[in-house]
């Protein structure tokens, strides 16, 4: 990449993370087709606040801290299929700490949590659920999505390891 790119990369990072009150120590990049950059996240937390995957209990209540979306707009962005709205929406969403959704979490006495990231929902959820010794059950009319995430889904452009994801994930899902 242009070194300025770079550096814009770095610098989104750093203001990251000074607005989640943490420093960088350390972090990941993997050189490939696409450049990827990461960072790695470590803490201390009081053992009443902590939230794992095999927390959940029957009868709770799933929540979301984000809408969905960002991966099949990703994706359309890497097809030049998004507009600039579309895409501002997303990245506006993507820059979203998870900070206050966190402190929420914890006031309100959840009994689990887990990211949504590559394994996409339905895959996080099953790595919960499974965990946790549940069934989830979804409403598709109620799961909140970024403002182009359905029209991209019904233009399947979906991220290279969504079609992995459903023949490994589906055997534990029911429609």
């Amino acid at each position: 990449l242009p070194l300025e790119i770079t550096q814009a990369i770095v610098r989104g990072a750093a203001e990251k993370a000074l607005e989640a009150g943490v420093i960088i120590a350390g972090g990941h990049s993997v050189k490939d087709d696409e450049p990827k950059f990461g960072l790695v996240a470590l803490g201390i937390v009081q053992n009443a606040q902590l939230l794992t995957k095999s927390g959940a209990r029957s009868g709770d209540r799933l929540f979301l801290s984000k809408p969905l979306g960002a991966g099949v707009i990703t994706t359309a962005l890497k097809r030049n299929l998004v507009s600039p709205d579309e895409l501002e929406d997303a990245v506006t969403w993507m820059k979203h700490l998870n900070r206050d959704a966190a402190q929420l979490a914890v006031d309100f006495g959840l009994h689990a949590a887990t990211d949504i990231t590559g394994f996409g929902l339905l895959g996080h959820a099953n790595e919960m659920a499974v965990a946790s010794g549940v069934a989830l059950q979804f409403h598709f009319s109620n799961i909140p999505l970024m403002q182009a995430a359905q029209k991209f889904a019904y233009a399947y452009t979906f991220p290279g390891g969504a079609a992995d994801n459903l023949l490994y994930f589906s055997p534990n899902v029911t429609l």
